[in-house]
């Protein structure tokens, strides 16, 4: 009877424990894909993003451990690729960011393009 009861907890919590980002997860269905023909800037589209996955941590000053802040268009220029790097690690991969779970794929591949697109302000 022990054994069953430890059993059964034990495969509990391993269903539990367990995580899986799957493709339907992180796309947003309801987001437009990009327009190539569209250039990405900071102001319309990435500060949004910044300050609904970022700023919680990366205030002025940074809390919750967080190294530097994210509060205006200089400090995200300046760290573009590793933010990106870091948003495009799986849930719980070592350094993924946010803390709280992957962003969608389309996001990340709106950061990207701002990237790409040499990471205009306006």
């Amino acid at each position: 009877m022990k054994i069953s009861r430890f059993f059964l907890v034990l495969v509990s919590i391993s269903i539990c424990g367990c995580s899986y980002d799957s493709e339907g997860d992180l796309i947003d269905a309801s987001q437009e894909p990009i327009d190539p023909d569209v250039l990405v800037n900071y102001n319309d589209n990435i500060s949004a993003i910044i300050q609904n996955a970022c700023i919680s941590c990366h205030s002025s000053p940074p809390v919750n451990g967080a190294p530097f802040a994210l509060v205006n268009f200089d400090q995200v220029d300046q760290r573009a690729s590793i933010i990106l790097n870091r948003m495009s690690r799986q849930s719980g991969a070592p350094g993924a960011m946010p803390p709280s779970g992957r962003l969608p794929q389309a996001t990340i591949d709106l950061v990207e393009q701002w990237i790409e697109d040499g990471q205009l302000e306006n």
